[in-house]
């Protein structure tokens, strides 16, 4: 840190990384839209339908958190690794919900005889 003409302290001239923080800023994205993203994925995780969405809507967020402080901010990866952690332990435990999204597509018939049968295995007449 130098002094100015007047003896007042001057920070330092920012660098490539803050001029490129600060351009995104004045553009309005990064406090608007990401904002009302993250709030909108955080109401979600209060309903339990609604859960796993909200978990897949905060996933991209936590990633991109995740990868700043890695390269970027040092001295918040105490925040950034557990954020990621958090949301990748969510999404271990919700892989029930998400596991149709893997399964190849299924025949109608498949679907239609897994429907009429009962516990016991046997098939029923309609």
């Amino acid at each position: 840190m130098g002094f100015g003409v007047n003896g007042y302290p001057v920070g330092d001239p920012p660098s490539e990384l803050d001029q490129f923080m600060l351009a995104i800023e004045k553009t309005g994205y990064l406090i608007f839209w990401v904002g009302f993203l993250k709030t909108v994925a955080g109401g979600l995780m209060f309903f339990p339908r609604t859960a796993p969405l909200a978990i897949l809507m905060s996933l991209p967020y936590a990633f991109n958190i995740l990868l700043y402080v890695i390269f970027f901010a040092h001295q918040y990866l105490v925040i950034g690794l557990p954020d990621f952690a958090a949301c990748a332990l969510l999404i271990y435990c919700y892989f029930d919900w998400y596991r149709p999204i893997f399964a190849g597509p299924q025949n109608c018939a498949e679907t239609a005889t897994a429907s009429i049968q009962d516990s016991s295995g046997a098939e029923h007449a309609l």
